[in-house]
């Protein structure tokens, strides 16, 4: 008997419940070796251009990567979204302000943008991940929408799509939508 699938809003509801679940220290320890396992990854130490999500609730804290890639004179973007249900990343620096969006989100008011075929790396939070690449985000579509060009790629390029996790946010199998696009690796404190 085979057991019926879960739908990707009930697998988003139990990975954000098990997210939320974790102590504050435990949170922030595993944030640590995520951003480090990122941080030593071939990826990141090859890319010249970074775009990072700014945290907010209890995702991955990716910070550490962020200063990283400043020391290493990366150039670095954070995502913002626009009023017609797109994203685009806009350049960050140590001295950039930020201001928080209509859905609570992070985004920095000034900077040169980049296209998302610019580039190399490209590290998105996740709410539920399976083993074969496929993530569950918030359920805005933003993601997909920005890198539905590499739905009908025959090989990784650019940018290499990076999901932070932390492994309680590990699901057995999600079932892709057909627009979903798959992330390159999802980094957690465990893998």
């Amino acid at each position: 008997m085979t057991r019926p699938r879960k739908s990707q809003s009930k697998l988003r509801k139990l990975a954000i419940a098990a997210r939320r679940a974790m102590d504050d220290d435990a949170r922030d320890y595993a944030s640590s070796i995520i951003c480090q396992r990122v941080i030593r990854s071939h990826e990141f130490i090859s890319c010249k251009t970074l775009v990072c999500y700014l945290p907010v609730r209890n995702e991955v804290d990716p910070t550490a990567i962020i200063e990283r890639a400043w020391r290493a004179k990366k150039r670095v973007f954070a995502p913002v979204t626009t009023t017609h249900g797109a994203m685009v990343f806009r350049q960050i620096t140590p001295d950039t302000v930020l201001r928080r969006n209509n859905m609570g989100l992070w985004e920095p008011e000034t900077g040169a943008f980049v296209a998302a075929k610019h580039c190399d790396l490209v590290i998105t939070p996740v709410v539920a991940f399976d083993d074969r690449g496929h993530r569950i985000g918030m359920g805005s579509g933003y993601f997909d929408r920005c890198f539905s060009f590499l739905k009908h790629r025959r090989r990784w390029r650019r940018p290499k799509l990076i999901g932070l996790a932390f492994d309680c946010q590990n699901v057995e199998k999600i079932t892709p939508n057909p627009w979903d696009i798959p992330v390159y690796q999802v980094f957690t404190e465990i893998r």
